[in-house]
């Protein structure tokens, strides 16, 4: 086995937990003679295997598979700034990063918790993007103090002025995030609804 801390991982895990073998083997759907391999460091677990075991666990999958993982910040820098695509077509902010999320999931430590906090984020931010200047001219075209006229002079301004702000916040948090990432701490974004959960 290349990492001996996972074997040493789930063993303390589970007796934490206070499971036999047996027991493990039960809640998990695996054989007793794979759960022994792994806790003696015999061999590689797939990555369906850890899953099982940290769902048995009652753990996050992370907190046993970021054991047999690289640590590669860089990357998780470079999905980062991925989302600056936001900038030639908001949707671009989401799919780039998830295409690159997909094809490093459970290889890199941390990538799903940066990558879900960034495309939730980015699914937030392009919802109220596109939501926010339709409901600004409907309530204008529906007040009855507003006229037609009105509207179509004034709304536009208040449109441009809003996406200009939103612009300029998603520009500023991916930078921030990527600083905070270089500096080995935990992603941050603001607002988001999490479509994407742990």
């Amino acid at each position: 086995m290349k990492n001996k801390n996972l074997a040493k991982r789930v063993k303390e895990l589970r007796k934490r937990k206070g499971l036999s073998q047996e027991e493990l083997t039960e809640n998990s759907g695996l054989s007793l003679r794979t759960i022994q391999r792994i806790e003696n460091g015999e061999t590689d677990p797939t990555g369906d295997s850890l899953r099982r075991i940290a769902s048995a666990l009652n753990v996050n999958p992370d907190e046993l598979i970021d054991w047999t993982i690289k640590e590669d910040s860089s990357f998780l820098i470079f999905l980062n700034l991925s989302a600056l695509t936001f900038l030639f077509f908001p949707i671009l902010g989401i799919i780039i990063p998830f295409i690159l999320w997909i094809s490093k999931k459970d290889k890199i430590k941390d990538i799903n918790t940066v990558a879900k906090e960034l495309i939730n984020f980015q699914i937030t931010w392009s919802i109220l993007v596109f939501l926010f200047p339709i409901i600004v001219l409907i309530i204008r075209l529906v007040s009855a103090e507003t006229t037609y006229r009105e509207a179509i002079l004034f709304g536009p301004a208040i449109i441009i002025a809003y996406l200009v702000f939103m612009y300029v916040v998603n520009f500023l948090f991916i930078i921030y995030n990527s600083f905070r990432i270089n500096a080995k701490k935990e992603a941050r974004y603001f607002p988001k609804i999490k479509f994407l959960r742990s």
